[in-house]
């Protein structure tokens, strides 16, 4: 598997903006045939920070969703709504260990 979890921080004005940009782009995310999972978290401290969780079943289904256009007009759309700039962390699953069975 291939696991991102996207640390975002939105400026204020830009909330309702992002949130709907990014659930559109999650939709069409989902659909793809080598995405496993894709959740938008908003912290409950701070609303202006989220954590895509962002499961894809190996590195090339991952890198085929960053040719996508929802994805790409995701990016370009938020680029400029950003308080600081996104960054993606890799996991590797310990449990449910990946067994294949995704």
């Amino acid at each position: 598997m291939h696991i991102t979890h996207v640390h975002v921080q939105v400026k204020p004005e830009r909330l309702e903006a992002f949130m709907a940009a990014t659930l559109a782009n999650r939709e069409d995310a989902v659909r793809e045939p080598g995405n496993l999972r894709f959740d938008v978290l908003q912290s409950e401290d701070d609303p202006t920070r989220f954590v895509l969780i962002e499961i894809y079943r190996d590195a090339e289904a991952a890198a085929a969703h960053k040719t996508t256009s929802h994805y790409l007009a995701w990016r370009d759309a938020v680029a400029d709504w950003m308080a600081a700039p996104r960054e993606g962390r890799r996991y590797r699953a310990i449990a449910p260990e990946d067994s294949g069975r995704w």
